[in-house]
């Protein structure tokens, strides 16, 4: 199956962002790629962070969710949109939601993040929890590509990468990371991250991400890529607006797992 990790640098205007994530769609549609995951805050970054409560959405009624049922049906692609700002029951703060669509345009997954991002090195500093609920829930999907076969596809959200634990609860064949991460963590632990769930689970990792000099001022690293079960890189997007292709084998995924049957130990 072809896949395609999007890369965007997403700013203040929702239609923008979605006429351009549209575009990249149609880009990875017309190579062949089945699954397209967008990045993080894909349809919009704002000003401040406060910014998301105004675009927030309820289940099954918005424009951003219309967006993605459409295009998942118009172009016949599994759509993860990376994420986008669910309205809870707290009018301060939303959820950070990824929400899966199958060819028919059919909403078959949502995931909250679980894991709120914070850093202060001085100069930076970020703290997510200021507006964003967390999710509490690990979760997964069922993709079939046109061929027949069956993927399993874990879900989670940029700063989760650093919990090695949330990826092994999944037990997922494909781990999905739609990413936002700054320039500075991004240089540091992006790519060395993604190899090391890709290989300790085994498992393809496709990780799109905001990559370039947004309109607030926010820099984010980019290097959206497709990494293999045994850690190598397949397809990578350095820096602004693009797509990394790559085709997943599930031949490849028994192979390592045969190879090296390090998911067969007891669990501590």
């Amino acid at each position: 199956m072809k896949v395609a990790a999007i890369q965007m640098v997403s700013g203040s205007s929702l239609d923008t962002n979605l006429s351009e994530a549209l575009r990249l769609m149609r880009l990875a549609a017309a190579e062949g790629a089945e699954l397209v995951v967008l990045p993080e805050y894909f349809c919009f970054m704002g000003e401040k962070d406060t910014d998301k409560l105004v675009l927030a959405e309820t289940p099954g009624l918005g424009r951003v969710q219309d967006f993605l049922s459409d295009t998942a049906r118009d172009l016949k692609l599994w759509v993860v949109g990376g994420t986008m700002p669910m309205a809870t029951d707290d009018p301060e703060h939303v959820a950070n939601a990824s929400l899966a669509y199958s060819p028919k345009g059919k909403q078959v997954s949502r995931y909250d993040k679980i894991h709120l991002f914070r850093f202060d090195n001085g100069r930076e500093r970020y703290d997510e929890a200021a507006v964003l609920k967390p999710g509490d829930t690990p979760t997964s999907f069922t993709c079939e590509d046109r061929s027949g076969v069956q993927w399993k596809v874990g879900q989670s959200v940029c700063y989760d990468l650093r919990f090695g634990e949330l990826y092994r609860a999944l037990g997922a064949d494909v781990l999905l990371v739609p990413s936002a991460f700054t320039h500075t963590t991004g240089m540091a632990h992006w790519e060395v991250l993604l190899r090391a769930r890709a290989i300790e689970n085994q498992a393809y990792v496709i990780a799109s991400a905001q990559g370039g000099l947004h309109e607030n001022g926010r820099r984010t690293w980019g290097h959206s890529m497709v990494i293999d079960p045994w850690g190598e890189v397949l397809a990578m997007h350095a820096e602004g607006p693009g797509i990394a292709l790559a085709d997943i084998d599930p031949a490849r995924l028994r192979a390592v797992r045969h190879q090296l049957p390090a998911l067969q130990h007891r669990r501590l």
